[in-house]
């Protein structure tokens, strides 16, 4: 059954598109103010799940998957118009993969884990999302003197995002090793 929030959810999905052709259009601004529509929803459609109990497992599939389509595309399209760095790009690409990868592992070899959102992670998403917003919001208004911030909000997005891959593949590595299924040394 599609419940309003997993509708939200689809629409920032729906949204993605669009917001990528406003910001290879040169309309920033514009862009801005979708990308902070889709955060806006992003927060709405958790909140009415929880408050009218219609929590899904689509929503749990879906929501993450929302996030990181619009995160990573939004990071993809800033780093090619040198707005957010190349090594900031990498280091996102590369915990996303290790995440994904450590979680197919783990389902494909082992018995499926529960992933739930840590608080290091929540504060990346934050911190990512504010590191799209200021870059967006540079390049819509190149009058307002913002290359302090967006460094800041590089080094620390880049910090937690360390923080969070880190933390990820080690919450794997001892579930993987509470589970019993961990290869000992000498078999393989």
């Amino acid at each position: 059954m599609l419940t309003l929030p997993n509708f939200l959810t689809l629409l920032r999905i729906m949204a993605i598109p669009v917001f990528l052709i406003l910001v290879n259009s040169q309309r920033y601004g514009a862009a801005l103010c979708l990308f902070m529509a889709a955060g806006i929803t992003d927060v709405v459609d958790g909140v009415l799940a929880r408050l009218t109990d219609s929590k899904s497992d689509l929503g749990a599939t879906l929501d993450p998957l929302a996030d990181k389509l619009l995160l990573v595309s939004s990071f993809v399209i800033l780093t090619w118009l040198h707005a957010v760095p190349p090594w900031l790009l990498i280091l996102v690409l590369t915990r996303d993969v290790v995440i994904l990868g450590g979680y197919l592992a783990i389902y494909f070899f082992s018995t499926p884990m529960e992933v739930a959102p840590t608080l290091i992670s929540k504060l990346n998403t934050f911190n990512e999302m504010f590191t799209i917003g200021f870059a967006l919001l540079t390049l819509a208004r190149p009058d307002i003197p913002m290359a302090t911030v967006n460094l800041v909000t590089w080094y620390l997005t880049g910090t937690t995002t360390t923080m969070s891959g880190i933390h990820y593949v080690y919450r794997g590595l001892l579930w993987y090793q509470r589970q019993g299924t961990a290869v000992t040394s000498g078999s393989a």
